[in-house]
């Protein structure tokens, strides 16, 4: 009877052991993932250091460009445009002579780009007393004033008449796309 106690001692040795091996490889399969996580978060996480220097980073370089588009915003709007003031011509005697003279004219203003839309709508409101302040200055020249080395004068005049009838100096300059005096 001693053989069959023999067999029966074997098998349980050999289940004993199984779960054993298990074990052991469920301890090293965590081991090996807990020691792989926590290298990661040394290794791989920034430290509070690190993620507030590129926190800082971030911040200026978002403040330097928002700098960097509100001088363009900036540049952009004060950049002088050209308005167009119409054309004149005028046939008239100056103060200091019989003579009769026209003067043929196309004039613009140099306004800033941000004051465009005001300016339309003003000059369409006021368009009838600007363009007769620019014939009476043209009209009460002289006629040494109407040569063109001397149009920095009639120019000022010009410009002078116009802010003053215009709510706020939008021009910031008058000039001549053409111009020119001839004598009838």
């Amino acid at each position: 009877m001693a053989k069959p106690e023999e067999p029966a001692t074997e098998p349980e040795a050999i289940v004993t052991e199984k779960p054993r091996s298990n074990v052991t490889l469920i301890v090293a399969f965590v081991s090996v993932v807990v020691l792989i996580e926590t290298g990661m978060f040394f290794f791989l996480v920034p430290s509070a250091d690190e993620v507030s220097a590129l926190a800082e980073a971030n911040l200026i370089k978002a403040v330097q460009e928002g700098e960097q588009e509100a001088v363009q915003q900036e540049v952009d709007e004060n950049k002088s445009v050209e308005f167009n003031l119409g054309d004149f011509g005028e046939t008239f005697s100056p103060i200091d002579t019989e003579r009769m003279f026209t003067v043929q004219i196309r004039l613009y203003g140099l306004i800033r780009q941000k004051n465009i839309e005001k300016m339309k709508r003003e000059f369409e409101a006021k368009q009838g007393r600007l363009r007769h302040a620019i014939r009476m200055k043209i009209r009460n020249s002289e006629l040494t004033e109407l040569k063109e080395n001397q149009l920095a004068l009639l120019q000022r005049r010009i410009l002078t008449t116009c802010n003053h009838l215009l709510e706020e100096d939008y021009l910031l300059g008058v000039g001549f796309h053409d111009y020119q005096v001839r004598e009838d």
